[in-house]
């Protein structure tokens, strides 16, 4: 344990966030991914995507040089629908000063985790609990 890190912050996931370099990506995902794709897997099976998601904003700076630097997978025959895991994603990247996710159909999500440097697989088991952060810099104080 740490003073002033959020408990569920892992020594692995804490070693992936600051060995990412601007624009490198890391993918949240729920129980049901197919993680084991991606290049680096850390596992929090009894956690949620929502908390995951609060603890790794907590140190993971936004990339403000990308149109979109989160991304969530679109429900397959309903682009436009917003399950509540994802509405309650977006309410934790407003809070963080983060944009709202932007919608990836299914297959091209997959696509753009397969080249994030980790993935990060929770216990999450509300369907479309998966979303895709691009990590940005800290300006000089």
């Amino acid at each position: 344990m740490l003073l002033g890190l959020d408990p569920l912050l892992s020594p692995d996931l804490l070693h992936a966030l600051a060995a990412m370099g601007h624009g490198d990506r890391i993918v949240l995902v729920d129980a049901n991914y197919p993680a084991t794709r991606g290049r680096r897997l850390i596992t929090l099976p009894g956690t949620g995507v929502v908390r995951t998601l609060e603890a790794v904003l907590s140190l993971l700076p936004c990339d403000t040089f990308v149109p979109d630097p989160a991304a969530i997978m679109e429900v397959v025959g309903d682009a436009a629908a917003v399950p509540p895991v994802v509405a309650e994603m977006n309410a934790v990247l407003a809070a963080r000063g983060w944009p709202e996710a932007v919608g990836k159909e299914r297959h091209a999500f997959y696509a753009a985790a397969e080249d994030a440097y980790a993935i990060v697989q929770t216990g999450e088991r509300r369907f479309y609990g998966n979303i895709l952060l691009t990590k940005g810099v800290i300006p000089p104080e």
